[in-house]
């Protein structure tokens, strides 16, 4: 866990059934589960008029107990890049009082927050729930690279090739954390990389 002092860091609820008649849910992988435990909580009409979209893991799993759920509208995208059209096309197309939902990873709610934040809508007023992965999304802060699902520390810029400490340091703007290089005085001294962010 990071500390507390780094008040960067993404802070992550419970994902709970709001009050309101369009309810607009991004998930991927596991986060299909917090939607599938906020439905429990919910009453029986309540995705009547949600809409859902989806990024799943590879083998597509709980794609159908979502879809089962009878949303107004389902939509699976196969990553976060192929949804991000749609996402802000809803976004932009939203009504006032929208509740926002975003669950599963840490870059997937990142990235989702970033296009909720460009259309309009304020951060303390979006719920998210991590499920999943704990890999991150990190921004190197030499070449500017994003590389994704980083599980590491450190861990090799997917740009430049710089040998990175994978910061707390969360930048909401760009979605993701920072890396710094760790062997700037000596590229020859490499420390241990070690699996950290399962």
């Amino acid at each position: 866990m990071a500390a507390k002092s780094i008040i960067s860091r993404p802070v992550y609820g419970t994902l709970s059934p709001q009050p309101g008649k369009h309810h607009l849910f991004v998930a991927d992988a596991e986060g299909a589960l917090a939607i599938a435990d906020l439905a429990a909580k919910a009453q029986a009409d309540f995705f009547g008029g949600a809409h859902i979209i989806f990024i799943p893991c590879r083998d597509g799993k709980y794609a159908d107990a979502l879809e089962a759920l009878k949303p107004a509208q389902f939509y699976v995208g196969h990553s976060f890049a192929s949804a991000l059209p749609r996402l802000k096309q809803t976004l932009a197309n939203a009504h006032m009082g929208l509740r926002l939902y975003l669950a599963g990873t840490e870059g997937l709610i990142g990235q989702a927050m970033q296009a909720a934040l460009e259309a309009g809508i304020d951060h303390t007023s979006i719920q998210t729930e991590h499920r999943g992965s704990l890999a991150r999304r990190m921004q190197c802060v030499h070449c500017k690279g994003i590389t994704e699902n980083v599980t590491t520390q450190p861990a090799t810029c997917s740009h430049c090739g710089l040998l990175l400490l994978v910061r707390d340091h969360y930048s909401r703007r760009l979605a993701a954390f920072q890396g710094v290089c760790i062997n700037a005085e000596d590229r020859s001294e490499i420390p241990p990389i070690e699996e950290v962010f399962r």
